[in-house]
């Protein structure tokens, strides 16, 4: 097995405290210290120096760092190939997922691992992207399913295995009455007069949907601010602005709200992929998830667009 401190090394590399660290490992501050200091001691090396009120890996530590990626990928595969000789499972599987993915996708992904693997403990966390990588690094998650961001680690990062999943359409969200409601054709400039129900500024969703009306022509006018896809659907159904909505996103039927599917040469759209720790593809659990959620997307399409059924 690989030495369990060395995960721990990696995460605070990529935390920069061990407090954040510690957070994501499910240990105490004093405890992952503590095996940092074992690990320096019995390599004879520093492994850690202070940058503020950071941490940051010494020379050596970056050196070890990069050594031990290839052989946590072969463990990863190792752990595989005598979990599938031997009928065995690893015993748990973990996913994780923003709000949407975690309700569209990963809810079914559960119920049939459960019937798959009746003895394994299977487990749905949501969190947001960054956090899921943070998750996966440190072995609290084992598949998550992600938006893909500027600030996620790239596809290319040998640590993880990163695979399309989804491509989801943003519709604009307005009430029944709206003079946009039931046109036959909308392009998102249409909606350039509208106020708009936005997420905070800097948040990922406030960057896509400013970027998506930027290429769109205009700047939206932002009245009210809104973090969940409830608040932000009564807003709208109490005439306060419009709103972009993922398609997976689940809104209240009672307010009639209309999604309006928007057209042009560039939609709006978010791409969402799943993620696993690079080599952990044929492990049982893992293996089923990853084939669960391809189905389930696969669904998902066709129930959106019959055609492509």
């Amino acid at each position: 097995m690989i030495d369990r401190r060395l995960r721990i090394l990696q995460v605070v590399a990529e935390r920069g405290t061990i407090s954040a660290a510690a957070d994501d490992l499910g240990y105490t501050p004093s405890a992952v210290s503590h095996q940092l200091r074992t690990l320096a001691r019995d390599l004879g090396v520093r492994l850690l120096e202070p940058a503020g009120r950071n941490v940051r890996l010494t020379p050596a530590a970056r050196v070890l760092l990069q050594r031990t990626e290839g052989l946590m990928t072969s463990w990863e595969q190792i752990r595989a190939e005598v979990l599938q000789v031997s009928s065995g499972r690893l015993g748990h599987l973990r996913m994780a997922g923003f709000s949407t993915a975690a309700s569209a996708l990963l809810a079914p992904v559960a119920a049939t691992a459960r019937q798959v693997f009746p003895q394994s403990e299977i487990e749905v966390i949501e969190a947001d992207p960054d956090t899921c990588f943070d998750l996966l690094l440190a072995e609290q998650a084992d598949v998550v399913v992600v938006v893909g961001l500027e600030r996620l680690p790239a596809t290319l990062d040998v640590r993880f295995e990163q695979h399309a999943l989804l491509a989801d359409p943003l519709d604009l969200l307005v009430p029944p009455d709206h003079a946009l409601a039931h046109q036959e054709e909308v392009t998102l400039a249409d909606a350039a007069g509208e106020d708009w129900i936005m997420a905070r500024p800097g948040g990922p969703y406030h960057r896509l949907a400013t970027s998506a009306c930027h290429a769109a022509g205009f700047l939206p006018r932002q009245t009210h601010r809104a973090m969940e896809w409830d608040t932000c659907s009564a807003l709208v159904a109490a005439g306060l602005g419009v709103a972009l909505i993922p398609r997976l996103a689940r809104i209240p039927e009672a307010d009639g709200l209309v999604r309006v599917p928007l057209l042009g040469p560039s939609p709006p759209m978010r791409y969402l992929r799943m993620c696993i720790r690079h080599g952990a593809a044929e492990q049982p659990e893992v293996a089923h998830a990853l084939t669960a959620l391809r189905e389930v997307a696969d669904r998902v399409r066709v129930a959106r667009d019959p055609a492509t059924g």
